[in-house]
């Protein structure tokens, strides 16, 4: 019986009324804001041809204090009552003042017109559109008419022809206020919306720049150094060649080793920025860590620098701290095989302390005066600051005190805040 009353498969559930007739509205106040003349004309030509029927009906003489009003004169105010609500909302204190005066010669001919109860629409654009201070001369010129037409003719108790009509622009500004309120709402809802989504919009770019300025310090880091290192391992090999072609060979292996090494560490970073959800799952390797040290190390040493390096303490930084100090290491010793030149010397001075804090120098013994803190592409040493600055630390990087020759690079990350 249940599969009876389900609803087919695939078959749309049927529409809240609602919702249905928020999304008419939608539309409608859509197509009103790209032709706003061609509403106005409508509803003017309405209301126009309502004052028109009243006139040419003979609807007016059941109401009117003066059944010998002039046919051309009703047809002037009739025309006077309801052709000037085409510019309601654009000018609608003008529409109002224009429109009393027809009404205040409505009341004291005695003519008694109903379109001029038509002020009410302009009524509720006043307080819709002006600042609700309009709302008082607006009453006060509405109830003009009222006041001729009471004192000239005396017909109904005073209380009862001034409140009724005041009651009714009470009921027209009330409408225009709610309305008012309640697009005011709304817009500040858009508004709202509107700045969360540049919001959102400006912290994707920010996340996107953070991002693409990781992975360009990671290239950086992997690329530079291990061409350095086959630089400086080619350039062996090149002399070694004619006197001794076991060194060329061995230099040769050290070359392709260190270049798959490059190639498969590149090859881990461009899977990561793969978004294909087809495409395999991009492989995940550990970023390198101090323990690494010595085979970066043996890397630069197999290149021709000789490197000496001492260890204080006991290496107790958490991996974002240890791959921090690796790669200022590792930029350290890049920059030195690419600008010390030949016959130069590395020393490196690892210094741990407690609670995360580390010391690191790295100073070489060659030439200085081609080196400066914004050589290379600009992404060595600020890059380095950059992973510095992430847990407080300071970084140095500048040619070593005469007489001394070289450079020296020196790291200190502080303790780690309590948490």
């Amino acid at each position: 019986m249940a599969n009876d009353q389900a609803a087919p498969t695939g078959e749309r559930p049927a529409e809240p009324l609602t919702r249905y007739v928020q999304r008419v509205h939608q539309r409608v106040r859509a197509f009103d804001r790209r032709h706003p003349l061609l509403w106005d004309a409508h509803f003017t030509g309405f209301w126009v041809t309502a004052a028109l029927i009243d006139y040419a009906g003979g609807g007016w003489r059941t109401i009117t204090h003066n059944p010998d009003t002039p046919g051309l004169l009703l047809l002037t105010l009739s025309l006077g009552l309801s052709v000037p609500l085409l510019w309601r909302r654009t000018h609608p204190a003008a529409v109002l003042l224009t429109m009393a005066s027809f009404a205040v010669v409505n009341a004291w001919t005695g003519a008694a017109l109903q379109a001029a109860l038509l002020q009410l629409v302009v009524i509720y654009y006043i307080a819709l559109r002006l600042p609700l201070r309009n709302l008082w001369w607006a009453t006060a010129l509405f109830l003009t008419p009222v006041v001729i037409s009471t004192a000239r003719y005396g017909e109904g108790d005073w209380n009862q022809q001034i409140g009724g009509q005041l009651s009714s622009v009470v009921v027209a500004a009330l409408i225009g206020i709610t309305v008012r309120t309640r697009q005011g709402y709304t817009e500040a809802l858009e508004d709202r919306a509107r700045r969360l989504e540049i919001e959102r919009d400006q912290q994707a770019r920010i996340a996107a720049a953070a991002e693409r300025a990781r992975i360009a310090r990671e290239m950086h880091d992997i690329i530079g150094h291990n061409l350095s290192v086959i630089t400086g391992l080619a350039d062996g090999g090149r002399y070694a060649a004619a006197r001794s072609p076991e060194r060329a060979a061995q230099a040769l292996d050290a070359i392709g080793t260190t270049s798959r090494q490059a190639l498969g560490e590149l090859r881990r970073l461009l899977d990561v920025l793969r978004d294909d959800e087809t495409s395999p799952p991009a492989e995940r390797t550990p970023q390198p860590t101090l323990t690494d040290l010595d085979q970066l190390i043996n890397g630069v040493r197999t290149a021709g620098l000789p490197v000496h390096s001492t260890v204080e303490g006991r290496a107790t930084l958490p991996p974002g701290r240890q791959l921090t100090v690796y790669r200022v290491i590792q930029e350290a010793l890049t920059n030195t095989l690419k600008h010390a030149g030949p016959n130069a010397t590395c020393e490196i001075a690892l210094s741990y302390g407690d609670k995360g804090a580390v010391r690191v120098t790295i100073t070489d013994t060659g030439s200085a005066g081609t080196r400066t803190p914004t050589a290379s592409d600009g992404r060595g040493l600020p890059g380095m600051r950059e992973r510095t600055a992430l847990y407080g630390g300071t970084l140095e990087a500048g040619p070593r005190p005469h007489p001394e020759q070289g450079w020296r690079v020196h790291l200190h990350l502080p303790e780690e805040p309590p948490q």
